[in-house]
């Protein structure tokens, strides 16, 4: 085949995908010279301007947009004729998942790769990012590749052609020419588009991509409802009917107590009716305020809102990229004094209630307490992308919806189906979704309702019968990026290919009802254990990590264990005990030189105990929140081995010891409740001993008997109301799908006191303060509680010390 006969089927595709508006994907496979020579030719021939094209290559020297594949990214929210990715060097999931929505309807997206049947074998940068410590390149697998490349050879609108060329197997990811400015590439790299051709002169296609289609199919054109309230240029501005609808169900966010759900396939346009929802708000004089995970994801919501006052000819008194106000009285129909501002996730949760209405963008990809949080504003907007790079879709609809329809708020949902840059129907997204499993979803409810810990299986899901069974890998898949506020394509290669990982899961009737995702860490040699110690991070490892570098263990990465990374059971089995179960099946089947098992996560009540009732203990809260969830991470470990027992015991005994220093400092605002369950959830060996001197039992039995001030001599309170909080027994897991039940803790005290003591005894706060969120009458009555609650605790851990002085009162 010549480079006539690739320029021929470039124009080919060009027509047909211009013919249907939609798009095509052209594969070039073999020399990686000879690829990117192709390319030219191939974009040339499509009739694609340069301004118009984009490469994601780490070649340099090229007369196109040009970013490395690591930053492909930067092409979400943007668009082009013809993207072109380079997969011979930092290729990896995400680059596909980043860059293949950047393609206009009548485009075509081009995959330079090396030859297919050898792809899977070969090494790169992303195997690197696989192969974490103690495990090396040679023990990651390509299954994610040829997968891959499967369903490169076997979906429709996708052309394949081998260009030719020796172009075998290599470990360095031609890493060192990566480098160049690019004068090692021939021809059309350059823009030379008379190179010498011998690249292509033996190149075969092995398929042409044309799906033979006769006629695109039919987009219904948006519609301005009679009855709109929002302004007509917010209608005039949408490019679908499905946009339109999108828009006019935002109007209830004019009325307080309501809430819209608008969820959508990237590409439908859901980012920029929420910014034309924003703007039509705005311009009545209301206070919009906008989050998303980050301000990046919030542009396009921005950018149409800026562009609709515009056309209302409204008058900005601030225009930044995160604020815009309006001056008061100017534009069509008199433009209200109104302002859209973005805020963080936490932040915006933290200041809803100040908002007359929220917008939360990519509300899937934010955790469910801030979307809860959220409510507080006296309208909310939830928009989402159910598949797509930034979709968690079934995660959101799962995980929130039961707490949205459960509230006081009138839910209306919107489904928007129409593609905005390409008709219905596209081949290149089908392929993406397929490729990168960006629809892979659980079992329909009706296959496992009747699952019961009696009749599931517990089996490994070993990753080659993943690879061989896309049923079971859909379901697999499906369930973990329900345990996740966010999950990444890389994160479908990890699971295939990352020899540190492996998966457990309950099937009933073949059909997966709960699914953990295990990660290997520590047993690390003791030069990376110093390096560790010293500062440096080693991929993969994080427990061991934080145990080493945070808490400054030398010896926390030498145990082997276990982490479960997620966790998740089928939402319609919940509360049956199966995640419970499949954690027990963990412990039990674990290999035999693992030490330990350990989990991470954001600390809240009801996870707590649930891993308590696991077995895990606390050994750590992290002192700062996480940006995305807002919560203070937990680490909890349960020992399986000796090894594992001294790594646990030392560092809850650690955690018992710094607690007292950090509640009233960094985590001086962190909910007592979650104080309450870390603590309970510690369980180190040898409960911490009340040792206060004669004169510290008096003023801690006067403070609780007679005339003293707990404020006293806060010291001896202090250490009764952790030997309390640590003697306790964990809560019963209400809030987790599969909660157990637990005996109650026979504690004398209620959770109310707790809290008390908590904001108090061990966070310091100031007493009014406390009696505000306690509900106390006054800071007052706040203090007599506080003396009743210390009773049953002198009582307790007195003895004869404080016997004696308690007889004064009695």
């Amino acid at each position: 085949m010549t480079r006539d006969a690739i320029a021929t089927l470039s124009a080919d595709l060009r027509a047909e995908a211009r013919w249907t508006n939609q798009r095509r994907l052209l594969v070039l496979h073999g020399d990686r010279d000879a690829c990117l020579d192709a390319a030219f030719t191939a974009v040339e021939a499509a009739g694609i301007d340069d301004d118009d094209a984009a490469i994601l290559s780490t070649r340099e020297g090229f007369r196109f947009d040009r970013h490395r594949p690591k930053h492909a990214r930067r092409l979400l929210g943007t668009t082009r004729e013809a993207v072109i990715l380079d997969a011979f060097a930092e290729f990896s999931p995400n680059a596909i998942g980043q860059s293949v929505g950047a393609v206009d309807g009548g485009g075509l997206y081009v995959l330079l790769a090396p030859p297919l049947d050898k792809w899977p074998d070969r090494r790169d940068e992303f195997d690197e990012s696989l192969a974490v410590p103690p495990f090396g390149l040679d023990d990651v697998s390509g299954r994610f590749r040829t997968r891959l490349v499967g369903t490169l050879r076997s979906h429709p609108g996708v052309a394949v052609v081998d260009v030719g060329g020796e172009g075998g197997p290599r470990a360095d990811g031609d890493s060192d020419a990566d480098e160049t400015d690019g004068d090692g590439v021939d021809g059309g790299a350059n823009g030379d588009s008379d190179g010498d051709g011998d690249a292509t002169a033996d190149a075969t296609v092995e398929r042409d991509g044309l799906t033979g289609t006769d006629s695109p199919p039919p987009t219904p054109e948006p519609t301005v409802p009679p009855d709109a309230t929002f302004p007509a240029a917010a209608y005039e501005s949408c490019l679908t009917r499905d946009q339109s609808r999108a828009v006019s169900s935002l109007e209830r966010l004019r009325e307080p107590g309501s809430a819209v759900v608008v969820e959508a396939d990237r590409g439908r346009g859901k980012s920029s009716a929420a910014g034309l929802s924003a703007a039509s708000l705005a311009a009545e004089g209301r206070d919009v305020l906008v989050t998303a995970p980050s301000v990046a994801g919030a542009s396009a919501l921005f950018e149409r809102a800026r562009a609709l006052l515009s056309a209302l000819d409204a008058t900005l008194a601030v225009d930044e990229e995160r604020r815009i106000e309006l001056a008061d009285g100017g534009g069509e129909g008199g433009v209200g004094s109104g302002r859209i501002r973005y805020l963080p996730p936490a932040e915006a949760a933290a200041a809803a209630g100040d908002a007359d209405a929220v917008v939360a963008d990519e509300a899937a990809a934010l955790p469910v307490r801030l979307l809860a949080d959220l409510l507080d504003a006296p309208a909310a907007a939830f928009v989402t992308t159910v598949h797509g790079y930034e979709g968690a879709g079934r995660g959101f609809s799962v995980r929130f919806r039961d707490r949205l329809d459960s509230s006081d708020r009138r839910v209306t949902d919107v489904r928007m189906d129409d593609p905005i840059r390409y008709a219905r129907g596209d081949p290149v997204e089908g392929w993406s979704f397929r490729a990168l499993a960006l629809d892979a979803r659980p079992a329909v409810d009706a296959a496992v309702a009747d699952a019961t810990t009696e009749t599931v299986e517990s089996r490994a899901l070993d990753p080659d019968d993943l690879l061989a069974d896309e049923h079971l890998l859909g379901e697999a898949f499906g369930l973990l990026v329900l345990a996740h506020y966010r999950t990444e394509p890389n994160d479908l290669a990890r699971l295939l290919d990352a020899p540190n990982l492996s998966v457990r899961a309950l099937t009933h009737d073949g059909h997966v009802v709960s699914v953990a995702l295990l990660a290997r860490e520590g047993g690390l040699d003791p030069a990376t254990r110093e390096a560790i110690y010293e500062g440096e991070r080693v991929r993969g490892n994080m427990v061991p990590d934080v145990l080493t570098s945070q808490l400054r263990d030398p010896d926390g990465a030498a145990p082997t264990g276990r982490r479960v990374m997620r966790i998740a059971t089928h939402p319609a089995v919940r509360r049956r005990g199966l995640g419970s179960r499949l954690l027990a099946d963990v412990a039990d089947d674990r290999p035999r030189d693992v030490d330990y098992l350990s989990t991470a996560f954001g600390a809240t009540p009801g996870l707590l105990d649930f891993w308590a009732a696991a077995g895990y203990r606390t050994v750590h809260l992290a002192t700062t929140r996480n940006d995305a969830s807002g919560e203070h991470s937990a680490v909890m470990l349960r020992p399986t081995a000796e090894a594992g027992r001294a790594l646990a015991e030392r560092h809850a005994r650690w955690f018992r010891e710094r607690i007292v220093g950090v509640l009233p400092d960094s985590l001086r605002d962190l909910d007592p409740d979650v104080v309450r369950a870390a603590l309970a959830a510690c369980d180190a060996d040898g409960a911490p001993a009340v040792d206060c001197s004669a004169y510290e039992w008096r003023v801690a039995v006067a403070a609780a008997h007679g005339p003293g001030l707990a404020d006293t001599a806060p010291r001896p309170i202090r250490r009764l109301a952790l030997a309390h909080l640590l003697d306790r027994v964990p809560d019963g897991a209400d809030e987790v799908a599969d909660a157990v039940d637990r005996a109650g803790d026979g504690s004398d005290l209620s959770p109310t006191e707790e809290r008390l003591l908590v904001d108090r005894a061990l966070q310091a706060r100031p007493w009014d303060e406390v009696a505000e969120e306690l509900d106390y009458v006054s800071p007052a009555e706040c203090m007599r509680a506080f003396g009743r609650a210390l009773r049953p605790l002198v009582e307790r851990y007195g003895g004869d010390a404080a016997a004696a002085e308690r007889e004064r009162f009695e």
